[in-house]
This record gives structure tokens, C-alpha cells and sequence, in this order.
């Protein structure tokens, strides 16, 4: 079963490059997993400090190893640069 994320990223506005240049490296990590179907990264144009991640995993197991994953460990360490947790919707 595919499990769809869509993320919402609100960066305080002094790491706002620094969360971004996070995010904009993520893709291309990610699709290098084989559960990996689509992750795509966006950036509101009516707030830049706005991220919003779209995912697409094969299985609910594709994302738990995804987040295992160096680089996922490292989104979620810079937690204290953003204004509140992510908003993360999940669906099937």
C-alpha cells in the first residue's frame, strides 16, 4: 500500500536559508531509496520561510527506513530553527 506525506515547514525567518538548503537536498537522497516513489519539494510564494514536502513511499516500512536515514536524522535535528513542529499529513 503507497503512503502519500504531504509536510509543512515554517522556517524562523534568520534560518530560512539554511532550512531551505536543507530541504532542496533532500529529493535527490531520497530518490535513491527503493521505496522511494515521489518526493518533491516546494517553496510558498506567499511566505518563503513556507516549505511544503510531498512524498510518495511504497509501503509504511519504505518510509520508517527512510527516516532512519542520515540525512532525515539531520531534518529532524533542526527542529530548533523552525517557528513550529512540522505539520505532517499522512495518507493512503
Amino acid at each position: 500500500m503507497n503512503i502519500y506525506l504531504t509536510v509543512v515547514v515554517k522556517a524562523k525567518p534568520e534560518h530560512q536559508q539554511e532550512i531551505k538548503t536543507l530541504l532542496k537536498s533532500l529529493p535527490e537522497l531520497s530518490k535513491k531509496e527503493d521505496a522511494c516513489i515521489k518526493y518533491d519539494v516546494h517553496q510558498s510564494i506567499d511566505d518563503e520561510n513556507i516549505f511544503i514536502l510531498n512524498e510518495k513511499w511504497e509501503s509504511l516500512e519504505g518510509l520508517d527506513r527512510h527516516n532512519e536515514q542520515t540525512y532525515s536524522k539531520e531534518f529532524f535535528a533542526s527542529f530548533d530553527k523552525l517557528q513550529e513542529p512540522p505539520m505532517v499529513y499522512r495518507s493512503k
